[in-house]
């Protein structure tokens, strides 16, 4: 069957038209270089990319012959972080008919662009319009890069520009911190306040970024009072870290919106979870290494590398990522202790994960509010509801009544005091929590179905 299929491969690889394959004849080509792209195929296929890789490289013959080929192997160097070497890639073949794809010429702009080089990046960047086809999001990213070097080389944003929605909002905060506008703190808490369906929070690290920048550290307190651990992302939970501790510093060296290789990184980070949100997560890891390339400083956006790669089950790569992050920046390091814990329950069990999880969090002081809720679920999830209790105690001694998680810690609670038949105490916990937020569905049905088990007479 495999020989069939191999036999098939051949015929669609050489009966192409001439747009595609620059050879037709059998004689061209190496029946082992074949035999390596195949497999290079099938490997990249199978999101198997180091494998991809190994064969790709075993057969560069093909890369004057066969036009898919080079793109293959960009993408494949790319998912391996040989970014550079890709670029390398492009550059030897770019008077080759098979660098007819955007993201070659894409590459190209942002290597001249690390150079400072915005001439040749804008040329590059031009070429690329050839290819983008009815592709909206190269669209998007052709579009609002060539926006970007604009600004860059002109010093002033431009006149006429395209509108694309939420992509535009936040890359016109950006032109304006990268001028130093006297309106960039307005257009900064105007993304922020943005009522539309979009989450803007993630920006509030650049807003407190420009604050400090500006020596405004009023504001930048002022924020990070009216943040709650519980109810933010991992990025603005450490951004309240480092203000609480005064680690201004921190800001500066991950990320400065007057360099220009900076902000360009965080439009491909953009790019990245967008594909990722779309579940095409090998588009979200190709443009992930280039928004790394551009900025490797800021090693917090690899967090989303390692549950791209998590998602997939490819748990090597997840650990290898996981070990950017340190103790030093505190949720990060729990995030990461949190994936490895994950990983050892899917390879070994939850026994085994629920061990190394509460072994690792007995180590840490002074454990934040959201790494105490994170633990607590940790032991409710693997059925050690006594423990889960313990630490759902230790948060409702911190939390304030009027936080929006109060009733969701009840209910949890609630819950676990019902596994362990302490109906008292399980119904007291629930009926709090209705009474906070009476329209809750999840309460409201573990309630009824609690009751109707134990035969509840109301």
């Amino acid at each position: 069957m495999l020989i069939k299929y191999f036999k098939l491969f051949l015929i669609l690889l050489f009966y192409q038209g001439p747009l595609y394959s620059k050879s037709k004849t059998l004689n061209d080509f190496n029946s082992s270089y074949l035999s390596n792209y195949f497999s290079g195929i099938v490997a990249y296929e199978n999101k198997n990319n180091s494998e991809a890789l190994k064969f790709f490289r075993t057969s560069k013959f093909l890369i004057k012959q066969h036009n898919a080929y080079l793109e293959r192997y960009i993408y494949s160097l790319v998912l391996e972080g040989k970014v550079q070497e890709a670029t390398n890639e492009i550059k030897q073949n770019l008077t080759e008919n098979n660098s007819i794809f955007f993201e070659a010429h894409l590459m190209l702009a942002l290597d001249s662009l690390k150079k400072k080089e915005y001439k040749k990046s804008r040329e590059y960047l031009q070429k690329s319009y050839a290819y983008i086809d009815n592709d909206q999001i190269s669209l998007i990213v052709a579009e609002t890069l060539k926006q970007y070097l604009y600004v860059f080389e002109e010093n002033k944003i431009p006149i006429r520009k395209k509108n694309f929605g939420n992509f535009s909002l936040i890359n016109e905060v950006f032109q304006k911190c990268y001028l130093n506008d006297k309106n960039t703190k307005i257009y900064f808490e105007s993304l922020i306040n943005n009522e539309n369906d979009t989450n803007y929070t993630r920006y509030i690290f650049f807003y407190v970024n420009y604050l400090i920048k500006n020596n405004d550290y009023d504001k930048v307190k002022e924020i990070s009072n009216n943040l709650d651990y519980l109810d933010s992302s991992l990025l603005i939970a450490q951004t309240k870290n480092w203000v609480e501790n005064k680690k201004f510093n921190k800001f500066q060296e991950v990320f400065s919106c007057k360099n220009s290789n900076d902000i360009v990184s965080e439009l491909l980070f953009l790019v990245a979870n967008l594909y990722s949100s779309q579940d095409d997560y090998k588009r979200s890891n190709f443009y992930l290494y280039l928004s790394n390339d551009l900025n490797p400083r800021f090693i917090f956006n690899l967090s989303l590398l390692a549950d791209n790669y998590y998602l997939n089950a490819n748990y090597s790569k997840t650990l290898k990522i996981l070990n950017s992050f340190n103790k030093k920046d505190k949720f990060y390091y729990w995030f990461k202790l949190k994936k490895k814990a994950q990983i050892i329950s899917k390879e070994q069990n939850v026994e085994v994960s629920l061990a190394f999880i509460n072994a690792k969090f007995k180590k840490i002081k002074d454990p934040s509010i959201k790494t105490i809720f994170d633990i607590a679920n940790f032991n409710k999830n693997a059925k050690k509801y006594k423990e889960a209790i313990y630490y759902y105690d230790q948060m409702i001694l911190k939390i304030d009544q009027i936080s929006p998680l109060y009733s969701e810690i009840l209910y949890r609670r609630g819950g676990s005091y019902e596994r362990i038949g302490n109906y008292k105490n399980s119904d007291k916990d629930l009926l709090q929590s209705l009474e906070i937020n009476p329209d809750d569905a999840y309460v409201l049905n573990y309630l009824a179905y609690s009751w109707l088990e134990r035969d509840y007479k109301i």
